[in-house]
């Protein structure tokens, strides 16, 4: 290889969350995750960027049709946040208004989320990429109708240049060390991962004696 690798991880202070087209209508197409599975994995998400004061921009798509209004948890967890109803535009770049929303965060990274990977994530990735930003796709916040489709979205993203992670992942990269909090990053692993809460507890036990 003539270009040395480069390893580039997520930046807490450079790092905004677009959260695409998680609607009720929308959510009920996923398929490649059990709904409960997909709707924990969002939530997740949600919390992480809580967690880490991240800037947070929700949009949705023709939410007067059929595609449904806006997941109420994430308006609830992030009731400051920019939210772009989109009166018709399929790819959320499209539109000026979320585009504005994005550029005001500052940031120079992205993670993207939503509903339907293939559509909703893929074409405002592929356009965030084109217009400069280094983007990161949360896999598992994202669903479509099967692993199929699924899989042709992370390919065509990912030759792109888009790094696919999940919301765990994501998570320990933007965390980086234990010591920063282990209090407050236990219980967020604790409160979407039913293991991680065994593990926890274990080490309270332990930590306390």
């Amino acid at each position: 290889m003539s270009d040395k690798f480069k390893y580039k991880r997520i930046d807490k202070n450079d790092v905004a969350v677009l959260l695409v087209d998680h609607q009720a209508g929308l959510i009920s197409l996923v398929g490649d995750f059990s709904q409960d599975e997909f709707k924990n994995n969002v939530l997740a998400l949600s919390d992480a960027a809580k967690y880490f004061k991240l800037p947070v921009v929700l949009t949705t798509s023709f939410e007067n049709g059929p595609n449904g209004p806006l997941v109420p948890e994430l308006k609830e967890a992030h009731p400051d946040a920019p939210f772009i109803p989109r009166p018709g535009q399929i790819n959320a770049w499209d539109n000026e208004d979320f585009v504005k929303a994005v550029k005001a965060t500052g940031k120079k990274q992205l993670l993207i989320a939503g509903v339907v990977t293939e559509v909703c994530v893929a074409f405002p990735a592929l356009s965030a990429v084109e217009a400069g930003y280094e983007v990161f796709v949360v896999t598992d916040a994202s669903g479509t109708f099967n692993q199929t489709t699924q899989k042709a979205a992370w390919d065509r993203m990912s030759q792109a240049g888009v790094q696919l992670m999940s919301w765990f992942a994501v998570t320990c990269e933007l965390h980086r060390d234990w010591r920063n909090d282990i209090e407050g990053l236990g219980t967020l692993f604790s409160n979407h991962l039913p293991a991680y809460r065994n593990l926890i507890t274990s080490y309270n036990y332990f930590n306390k004696k």
